[in-house]
């Protein structure tokens, strides 16, 4: 389940990313109050079967009944996970669309949130889960060549300076990062970890040694872009910017 928020004295509003039939919308009736069909399964980080049947007159499906499948129990023990955990659903939730291809998108998220469950987040983790996010919602940025000129990295970029701008949708030469004065400065070693994890997602425990200030720069930009391609900020951003404190 994605989230859920109340709608008249017993009823909610719920948002599910599924297997089969993409992201959906519904109406629980009776939820507040009914301790057969819901009961305590309309919570953060559940994984549940879901028995619903969409209306012809209404863009919210009617939703039956929720079972239990799994309850990741592990990330509501601490306010890291639970900051780490609320980011993930969240951004899946605003880069996926009603009617998107659904299983890649629906595996992603319950592969993050299994790894929470189990290990402690990181920022190598974080940054993976991102892009290849954004890559399976079609907003993948550039990041093999200058998004203006075309330039690449290497020699033609004999100044040594990169940016990354959001409203270009990818990398800018030090060129062209004069062109966009909301460019953000980025290091060759953080192109190359952004990079890496677009083309390869997130394999625990066989990531590179990057560096630690070059992966904190990851954390400058990739929320910068995730925010202006929905255009508003998110809840969870300043949630989990506190937990890595």
């Amino acid at each position: 389940m994605l989230r859920s928020w109340a709608y008249g004295e017993s009823d909610k509003i719920v948002s599910f990313l599924t297997r089969d039939f993409g992201k959906i919308r519904g109406i629980a009736k009776g939820a507040k109050r009914s301790r057969k069909r819901f009961l305590n399964v309309l919570e953060p980080f559940t994984l549940v079967q879901v028995r619903f049947h969409q209306r012809s007159n209404s863009p919210l499906a009617f939703v039956h009944a929720c079972d239990w499948v799994y309850v990741f129990r592990e990330i509501t023990r601490t306010l890291g996970k639970i900051a780490h955990a609320s980011y993930l659903v969240e951004i899946t939730d605003e880069l996926t669309r009603d009617g998107d291809e659904s299983l890649s998108l629906f595996t992603h998220l319950r592969d993050g949130l299994r790894f929470l469950e189990g290990n402690e987040a990181s920022t190598e983790f974080l940054t993976a889960f991102e892009l290849t996010l954004l890559r399976l919602a079609g907003y993948q940025p550039t990041l093999e060549h200058c998004q203006r000129c075309g330039a690449t990295p290497g020699r033609e970029w004999g100044n040594g300076r990169w940016g990354f701008s959001p409203r270009d949708g990818g990398v800018l030469c030090g060129s062209c990062c004069g062109l966009r004065r909301e460019s953000v400065p980025l290091s060759a070693e953080a192109l190359a970890i952004m990079a890496h994890f677009q083309r390869h997602g997130w394999v625990h425990g066989e990531t590179p040694p990057f560096s630690r200030p070059a992966l904190r720069e990851t954390r400058e930009v990739l929320p910068l872009f995730i925010q202006y391609q929905l255009s508003k900020k998110l809840k969870s951003a300043a949630f989990l910017n506190g937990s890595f404190q």
